[in-house]
């Protein structure tokens, strides 16, 4: 924050000034008292801010993912989502959100896909405008990233995407235009070079970021990114985290020498005084957000996002929504219904101060009204998982969790502590100065007889003991992946003990702390068990015969965090372990199957032919157990329509597959839905609980852009919403062109018969293209088509836009 406006950093020493740019700590920029220039925290978490320490203790209410808050197509109710994870900012004394992420779903296999909003640059933008508008509105920053052309996760550090200069103006730079000209106040710059330029030294930061668009924020880098003082002498202004040795002295030398002008600097430091006056207020001091109307939020969001993508009739009408108190019994299943993935993997991760598992959502919705039975039949997971506050007690507390000790060169105490998880992340923490090692001790009480796995992973030199016996003496060392990838799959080693319900075992961890010289390093304890378990042939025989049994069976299935990450890219689209066959086996006896699907990003459905319905949650956030029960039950419709396309079958993985340290972007312009059509479910399309008509639609051509005028009908018998959709193609052109393209949509909704009008406004720029030889965009004379429907490819009226003279 600022205390005294009246005195610039100009004033200050080079040394001091040059200080300011590069962080005070991994997640706080520097601060200086002389000019009361306080620190500003930067925090993570486009689902949530998770504060500037990973500690499962700091929650925050936990939205769903972006590419379910672009399901939704609905910028107002992702701008409500925006001002309440602004408020969560406020509350935990954060000043900078690290979001929204407006890199594009270029390929299903991108491990960040679920953290993106879409493969269409419009939609992406439109939507990530809407978020940055309700986090600014609490006098919070965003931070769009990552700028740009960061898309997939293999080699990021390092990788050049080649790119040609009008696709990367169309779909790579167009949603990063759109959220600057929405007034975002920060910007991230990418780790990956740019036609051989890496991000943080291109002069993409200059221009168009800051000459054509206008931007007057601040640019962050990627944590470790500015690798030299070259980046200095570009539009980067601050580099992250701090201090770096790379702006710190040899910085100063530039500066002094005339290789990188004081002007520069005097310009970055200009631009961080503005962010800290924009948003460095203190944390609120009104009681933090309604944390009761945030979650009724968030539970609406993912209705608003879940997308229905199969709703088959069964006993005279579709199987869903199952009406109120309907199913005398349903049939929970899979491994996702009592541990469903909250969140993809990565930075980010938040903490949610509650979650609903699909178990509980759909049980107290139900009541005593329907019987409901549950069984994982399959596990996702081969060996142990991370202890929860359900495993395991704190010896000292009696608490759910673990006790954490920290301790010095000679073995006394620094300070001790609850913690809430079996996964224990430090990452540039200050607070393990002077600290040697770290023990964690938990009681676990065993409740099955059989064989217990207990295990302990991480990177560095562990202890286990069990009972005071010592079982695993190891030393972990990182496999040379990225470090993200590390940390959702770190090395481990486990113990397998034989034991009877009943035992208390004690179970301690001493890990030797390494104080890691790179900043991306973390220092990890990874304490996990894996409990006795039916073999997998009974597991699923036991689900079978409840799914028979049952009037309905809802199998839930999804990924997992191993898959789903930042740090990696995945391997395959497949579902893992043996959830095909449990739909295949559950679908077999029971005709009114409903499969959730519980992903962040597309996954292959070889069964979807064998299912009554197909409904895609997400990664959904805090509330998905409540809005799963108001989807299934009716009380709310699924209102999601598909942010990008579902392949039937997996596509090859060269566009995430670097050569010789090069991406090449050669599919150019034609990136999902503007390829054509595909197999699968395309962009844009998703069922409802009503069915719908065009009844009219007429194009008002205007000097800029055009004006859809239409009128449509609900045909069914029930209330609902529908998005429908406008898409533009040339079918004959100078040009190299997609097939089609959106140019814009609307949202409407209707009771039974009724008809209702709207409009959507198709802005120039969806038709123009980027002329490269002027430099400009222009419009290319002659007549445009225009497509409009309920999804792409599949148009229910085409109108023509004429040129212009």
């Amino acid at each position: 924050m600022i205390e005294r406006a009246d005195v610039v950093p100009a004033a200050l020493p080079l040394p001091a000034q040059v200080r300011l740019l590069s962080g005070g700590s991994f997640f706080r920029t520097a601060a200086e008292p002389a000019i009361g220039l306080g620190e500003l925290v930067l925090s993570d978490g486009p689902v949530g801010p998770r504060g500037p320490y990973w500690d499962e203790r700091s929650t925050t209410v936990l939205a769903p993912s972006p590419s379910a808050l672009a399901a939704t197509w609905d910028p107002a109710l992702v701008e409500r989502v925006g001002r309440a994870l602004g408020r969560e900012c406020r509350r935990m004394g954060v000043h900078v959100l690290l979001a929204p992420t407006v890199n594009l779903h270029r390929s299903p296999y991108g491990g960040r896909h679920f953290e993106c909003f879409s493969e269409d640059p419009l939609l992406t933008g439109v939507v990530a405008a809407a978020y940055v508008r309700g986090v600014q509105s609490q006098g919070v920053a965003a931070c769009v990233k990552h700028y740009v052309a960061n898309d997939s996760e293999t080699d990021r550090f390092t990788v050049d995407v080649r790119v040609d200069e009008r696709t990367l103006r169309e779909l790579y730079l167009a949603p990063f235009e759109a959220v600057v000209r929405a007034g975002v106040w920060a910007v991230m710059s990418a780790y990956n070079a740019v036609n051989g330029v890496t991000m943080t030294e291109h002069p993409l930061l200059d221009a168009p970021l800051r000459t054509e668009w206008g931007f007057d924020g601040l640019v962050v880098s990627d944590w470790t990114a500015v690798r030299s003082v070259r980046a200095a002498a570009v539009g980067q202004d601050l580099a992250m985290p701090g201090p770096s040795a790379v702006w710190g002295a040899p910085l100063v030398e530039a500066v002094r020498s005339g290789a990188v002008p004081a002007a520069r600097i005097a310009e970055k430091l200009e631009r961080l005084v503005r962010l800290a006056g924009r948003a460095g207020r203190p944390p609120s001091a009104e009681g933090g957000p309604d944390r009761e109307a945030a979650r009724a939020l968030m539970r609406a969001a993912l209705a608003r996002g879940m997308v229905l993508l199969r709703n088959e009739e069964r006993g005279g009408g579709p199987v869903l929504p199952l009406e109120h108190r309907a199913p005398a019994s349903v049939a929970l299943l899979g491994a996702n219904v009592a541990h469903p993935r909250w969140q993809g993997g990565g930075s980010a991760g938040s903490y949610p101060e509650r979650t609903v598992s699909p178990e509980s959502g759909l049980r107290a919705a139900l009541g005593s009204g329907a019987e409901v039975v549950t069984a994982a039949g399959c596990f996702l997971e081969d060996g142990p998982v991370p202890l929860t506050p359900a495993d395991a007690r704190d010896p000292v507390t009696g608490e759910g969790g673990v006790r954490v000790r920290y301790l010095d060169a000679a073995g006394q105490e620094l300070r001790c502590e609850h913690r809430l998880a079996g996964k224990l992340l430090w990452l540039g923490d200050e607070r393990l100065a002077g600290v040697a090692a770290i023990e964690v001790r938990a009681l676990l009480d065993v409740d099955t007889t059989g064989d217990w796995e207990i295990a302990v992973g991480g990177f560095g030199h562990y202890v286990l003991a069990l009972d005071g016996v010592p079982v695993v003496d190891a030393t972990f060392a990182a496999d040379g992946a990225d470090p993200a990838a590390g940390l959702a799959a770190p090395p481990a080693r486990g113990h397998c003990r034989p034991s009877v319900a009943g035992e208390c075992v004690d179970v301690v961890v001493r890990y030797d702390v390494r104080h890691p010289q790179d900043p991306l390093d973390a220092e990890l304890v990874w304490l996990a068990v894996r409990r006795p378990r039916r073999s997998a042939a009974d597991e699923l025989a036991h689900a079978v015969a409840l799914a028979a049994r049952a009037s309905v069976a809802v199998v839930v299935v999804g990924t997992t965090e191993r898959i789903e990450s930042e740090g990696s890219d995945r391997a395959t689209l497949a579902l893992p372990g043996d959830q095909d066959a449990l739909v295949r086996a559950v679908a077999a006896v029971n005709p009114r199957t409903v499969v959730v699907v519980n992903a962040g990003a597309p996954v292959l459905l070889p069964w979807a032919a064998d299912v009554a319905a197909i409904l895609l949650c997400w990664f959904p956030g805090q509330e998905f157990g409540g809005a799963l029960a108001d989807v299934l039950l009716g009380l709310a419709e699924p209102g999601g329509r598909l942010p990008t396309h579902w392949p039937a079958a997996a596509p090859d993985r060269t566009a995430v597959e670097p050569v010789d340290g090069v991406l090449d972007y050669r599919e150019g312009l034609r990136v999902g839905h503007r390829a054509g059509p595909a197999p699968g479910y395309p962009f844009g399309f998703g069922l409802g609980y009503t069915t719908w008509s065009l009844v009219a639609a007429v194009a008002e051509p205007g000097p800029h852009g055009c004006t859809v005028r239409l009128r449509l009908r609900n045909t069914g018998a029930r209330a609902g919403r529908q998005v429908v959709q406008a898409y533009l193609r040339r079918p004959e052109s100078g040009l190299d062109r997609p097939v089609r393209w959106l140019a814009g949509f609307a949202a409407v909704e209707a009771g039974p018969g009724a008809e209702v009008d709207t409009r959507i406004d198709v802005a120039e720029r969806a038709f123009q293209h980027w002329d490269v030889a002027a430099g400009t965009w222009r419009r290319e004379p002659g007549e445009f088509v225009l497509e409009l429907g309920f999804c792409s490819g599949d148009p229910l009226a085409e109108l023509s836009v004429p040129g212009r003279g």
